[in-house]
């Protein structure tokens, strides 16, 4: 049987329903707070999340498995209202498969203008570090060393 934290990095296969995640083990696994998960469940972005007979709450794989998923649409800036329409279309069923990937789609558009632009951004860094490191060789110091005050 995998662990949590196995399942979550590495959600592949169809997903074991049994409720056996501690919201401690969840925290744990996905970097989400407790209160986070709550409110995910909260607001819909999770199915509602059974329970212990101590009224725990315990999450199963496939809980794990929407969790991964959501933290990468979140990685790439999604926005909340965005993930609820996915999540929501994903419950309706097959019928509604054109229209998450038409979500999807359009979003793979931002995403990718988002990592142009982190070349870009990348491109400048480089060349002031570049710019930079010529300025230090040319005064015959060494990046790691750390300058000393001249004295007036």
């Amino acid at each position: 049987m995998r662990t949590c934290s196995d399942v979550f990095n590495t959600p592949l296969g169809e997903p074991d329903r049994t409720p056996r995640h501690s919201i401690s083990e969840v925290a744990a696994a996905s970097g989400l707070s407790a209160h986070t998960l709550r409110w995910y469940e909260r607001i819909g972005l999770l199915d509602p999340v059974d329970r212990s007979a101590s009224g725990q709450r315990r999450y199963c794989d496939a809980d794990l498995h929407r969790l991964a998923f959501l933290g990468r649409l979140r990685l790439t800036s999604m926005t909340v209202a965005d993930m609820l329409r996915y999540v929501e279309l994903a419950r309706q069923g097959e019928r509604t498969s054109e229209d998450r990937r038409d979500l999807l789609v359009a979003h793979r558009e931002v995403v990718r203008q988002q990592i142009a632009d982190l070349h870009a951004t990348l491109a400048v860094l480089d060349y002031k570090i570049d710019l930079y490191a010529g300025k230090i060789a040319d005064r015959g110091e060494s990046a790691d060393r750390p300058q000393r005050k001249k004295s007036a």
